[in-house]
This record gives C-alpha cells, sequence and structure tokens, in this order.
C-alpha cells in the first residue's frame, strides 16, 4: 500500500484551491488547506511533522506565501521539505526572489494540474525519507540525536538531567508522569535522588524554556506532563 504525502496548499481563491485539491486527492495525495497565511501558520507551529511537501500563492491574506516559507525554512522539522510556490507572479524577477526565499520550484498561473503533479511527484522523488529526530510541542523543538533544544529556533542549553526530562515529556505529550515515573528516568543504580529533585529540575528547566515553560505542567497530586489543553 502507498504511502500517502501530504502537501500543505495555501491559495486564496476558494475555487480554485478546491479544485486543485480535489484533483490531488484523487492521485493519492493527502491535502492540508490554507486559504490564508494565518492558516498556513497553524499547520506549520502545530503539524510541522505532518508535511510532505508545501504549494504557496504569494499574495494572499495575513502572512503571504513568501513570509510562510522563511518561515518553513526556519523551522527544524520543516527546513528541507520541498516549496513550490505556483503564483500569477510571472516576472523573472519574481520567480528569482521566490526561490532565494528558499522554494525549490516554481510554477507561474495558469498552470495545469498535470503539470503541478509532475513537479510534486519530481520534488518527492528526490527528497530523501524522513527520519528527523526532532520532537515537537508547539514551539519547543527537541532532537534528540544532536543534544539539542530550541524555542522560536533559538537554542536553549539544558543540562543533561532537563534535556531527559524534556525529552520524556515530548515523547508522550498526552501522558502525566509520576515523580517516580521521572526519576527512574533520570537516575541510575548508583544514584540516589529525592522526589523533590524532580521538582527542582522542572523548575529550572521552564525558566530555561521562557515563555514557553508554561507548556509544562503541574498535575497536582499526580506528577508533571505537558499541558494537554495547549497541543495543537
Amino acid at each position: 500500500m502507498d504511502v500517502k504525502h501530504a502537501i500543505l496548499l495555501l491559495e486564496d481563491e476558494k475555487e480554485a484551491a478546491d479544485m486543485l485539491a480535489n484533483y490531488l486527492e484523487m492521485h493519492n495525495f493527502e491535502v492540508l488547506q490554507a486559504y490564508d497565511g494565518k492558516q498556513a501558520m497553524e499547520y506549520i507551529t502545530q503539524r510541522p511533522d505532518k508535511i510532505d511537501l508545501a504549494i504557496l500563492d504569494i499574495m494572499v491574506p495575513s502572512v503571504n506565501g513568501m513570509e510562510i516559507c522563511k518561515r518553513m525554512r526556519d523551522n527544524p522539522i520543516l527546513a528541507s521539505v520541498p516549496i513550490i510556490f505556483l503564483t500569477a507572479k510571472d516576472q523573472e524577477s519574481d520567480e528569482i526572489s521566490g526561490l532565494e526565499a528558499g522554494a525549490d520550484d516554481y510554477i507561474a498561473k495558469p498552470a495545469s494540474f498535470k503539470l503541478i503533479e509532475a513537479r510534486v511527484k519530481s520534488l518527492l522523488r528526490r527528497q530523501p525519507a524522513r527520519s528527523s529526530g526532532w520532537l515537537h510541542f508547539r514551539n519547543i523543538y527537541l532532537d534528540a540525536t544532536n543534544f539539542e533544544v530550541q524555542v522560536d529556533n533559538q537554542r536553549v542549553d539544558l543540562t543533561h538531567t532537563e534535556f531527559r526530562i524534556l525529552e520524556l515529556f515530548l515523547q508522550q505529550p498526552n501522558k502525566v508522569y509520576t515523580r517516580q515515573e521521572i526519576l527512574e528516568h533520570i537516575s541510575d543504580d548508583q544514584k540516589f535522588v529525592f522526589d523533590r529533585t524532580v521538582d527542582v529540575h522542572v523548575k529550572n528547566l521552564r525558566i530555561k524554556l521562557g515563555a514557553a515553560g508554561e507548556a509544562i505542567k503541574t498535575y497536582r497530586g499526580t506528577g508533571y506532563g505537558m499541558n494537554r489543553e495547549m497541543a495543537g
């Protein structure tokens, strides 16, 4: 069974967007539709690991396609995802600007659905299998492979213990962990750790994450975990 690739489609002309989305869905693609830049930003920030390719119009309300492209390139999970501009801006200077912004291809309107499909398939064939080590929750990103944490694309330096606690939370963001479970995750057989040590580490972790630290919630009488009410 073929895996369906998910395409973020940003197009503010609803009829044209729906027709293209229907065509792509008929050809075994999943389409994430956004009729303005704000909707596209929600996909980028809340569901980045869902997007395999993006088709962006440039002249759209709220946040234009150029800015969406730049935001995708700044996102650790989306940095290498193929981007196609599909736009009525058909001057050579427009195409150059689009490619310099980080797009992989540029198609001027009007364009046939078959041409768009061919360009999409060509880019996806060249795209290596995604094996990202990134875990994320809203604007918090953790790369378990390279021991790196970012918030709003800014690196955050954590201790080894803080990193392991955050990694634990992000692996199952809907789970609430007891202090004992957290202790077992961060301690070894040679080290005795008090329950309240967890509280100190979580407090320090929240401070280092800044405003994003609000995503770590204290579940009174139980323990800690990600704030499920903030999940996208």
